[in-house]
């Protein structure tokens, strides 16, 4: 008896050591996002007032989509293989599995449609007439240029790697048990790579100060007119994907208000915001779906298999950011090709969470699939990237408490009494539960 004070006496200091390494991860991911501001803006200025040595720094551009490309199809394979095994492993849980496994396809699908739509109607990057860097002449006569760019290994092909993981994915549901050891291998094998994305992305500052400086260089502020339309049209986009899709869905299944759900996910959206992304609030997504009224079970399957499937700002961001690149090289994809790359990207999104930078390798790997040439054009995107991981983050975070909702009513795991109330402000979050229940 005596020992229970001193453990309830310890207990307030337990999530004091745990939240210091997410502050420090918060504070790199900061750092790297205000790098990259400063090389897009430095950048900018030096292609406006200096335009032959703002296309002189193209290398620096293509080294980094380079980096890029190397490491597209070791991601794809690792993160295809795995996910096969989770679809499977998703699917045995029953109904809720099943249920969000089919609305988290359905909504991904829909999500990609709306990007292309939206990107058909602007064409962004029209004008821009980008081109690779190998037509660039006088440049790749310099011999450390060529030097260096060459010391970079090259790309495999996209869709062998994607058919050849996919097999694997299925050869190992097959084998049980027997095919753990080899899934777990593969998931060392995806930390790896997943940690070389990580340091590339610490050259992205590098890579967006030469590829905007040389296409500002190029075609002055026509460039950044472009620029500027696409991510103002995804935003808005976003917006209105979960203003209307989702809050309709919404309000049509539980009856439940879109903006009183934002209001009651606020904090998280500030630390989505600060971070650029959606894994740093899960654990809260989880206590408070918990606190709506959705039950245990429902939670503890959807929130965490959504995460992985459900990424309708993401999907949203990468077809509209492959017609911008396609548009800009003066390369338009014709409709078979984007619905080509619309079922390329139903499955190869499905690797784009979670990680920075995984969401630009799962781009780089929609356009080799269809016309590699449209690679080189991905310098633009690496620069405006981080002003969009806001939007796109936000999206798959609102779009995964709305998918807990929707199929704890569907399972009838969920007290709407509850949720009402919560929803309303009557019955706030407790935050001290929050920390006592993830530690």
């Amino acid at each position: 008896m005596a020992q229970t004070p001193t453990l309830l006496e310890e207990a307030p200091r337990l999530p004091e050591a745990p939240s210091e390494t997410p502050k420090k991860k918060a504070d790199r991911t900061h750092w790297l996002y205000i790098l990259v501001i400063g090389a897009v803006v430095l950048g900018a200025l030096v292609g406006l007032l200096f335009p032959e040595l703002g296309k002189a720094l193209k290398p620096l551009g293509t080294g980094f989509v380079s980096l890029i490309k190397m490491v597209i199809a070791p991601i794809i394979f690792c993160t295809i293989a795995l996910g096969v095994g989770s679809i499977a492993k998703a699917a045995t849980v029953g109904k809720v599995g099943g249920l969000a496994l089919l609305y988290f396809i359905t909504m991904s699908t829909f999500a990609l449609a709306i990007g292309l739509f939206v990107g058909n109607i602007i064409h962004p990057g029209s004008g821009l007439q980008l081109k690779p860097y190998e037509a660039a002449g006088g440049a790749e006569e310099n011999p450390t240029v060529k030097f260096l760019l060459e010391l970079i290994p090259g790309d495999i092909p996209v869709l062998p790697t994607l058919v050849l993981a996919l097999l694997v994915g299925f050869a190992l549901q097959s084998m049980g048990k027997s095919g753990e050891p080899v899934l777990g291998a593969i998931r060392n094998i995806q930390a790896v790579v997943f940690r070389i994305m990580m340091m590339i992305m610490w050259v992205a500052p590098l890579g967006a100060f030469g590829a905007i400086a040389a296409v500002v260089g190029a075609t002055g502020w026509a460039a950044i007119g472009s620029m500027a339309i696409l991510m103002s049209a995804f935003y808005i986009t976003c917006a209105l994907f979960i203003v209307v899709v989702l809050g309709s869905l919404l309000r049509v299944v539980t009856g439940l208000s879109i903006f009183r759900l934002l209001k009651y996910l606020g904090r998280e959206y500030l630390l989505i915001f600060s971070t650029s992304s959606s894994e740093s609030a899960l654990p809260r997504l989880i206590a408070k779906m918990e606190h709506a009224g959705v039950s245990k079970p429902v939670v503890g399957i959807t929130v965490p298999t959504g995460y992985s499937f459900n990424l309708d700002g993401t999907a949203i961001y990468l077809t509209m950011s492959a017609l911008f690149v396609s548009t800009a090289m003066g390369i338009p994809m014709n409709l078979g090709e984007q619905i080509g790359l619309l079922v390329f990207m139903i499955v190869a999104s499905k690797g784009a969470a979670g990680v920075t930078g995984a969401g630009l390798a799962t781009l780089a790997a929609g356009l080799a699939a269809h016309r590699p040439v449209l690679l080189d054009g991905m310098g633009v995107i690496v620069g405006i990237d981080k002003f969009m991981s806001e939007a796109r983050a936000l999206t798959n975070f609102t779009g995964n408490a709305v998918a807990t909702l929707l199929i704890g009513k569907w399972t009838k795991e969920i007290d709407l009494e509850q949720s009402r109330a919560v929803l309303s402000g009557l019955r706030p979050f407790d935050e001290e539960t929050l920390t006592a229940d993830t530690h």
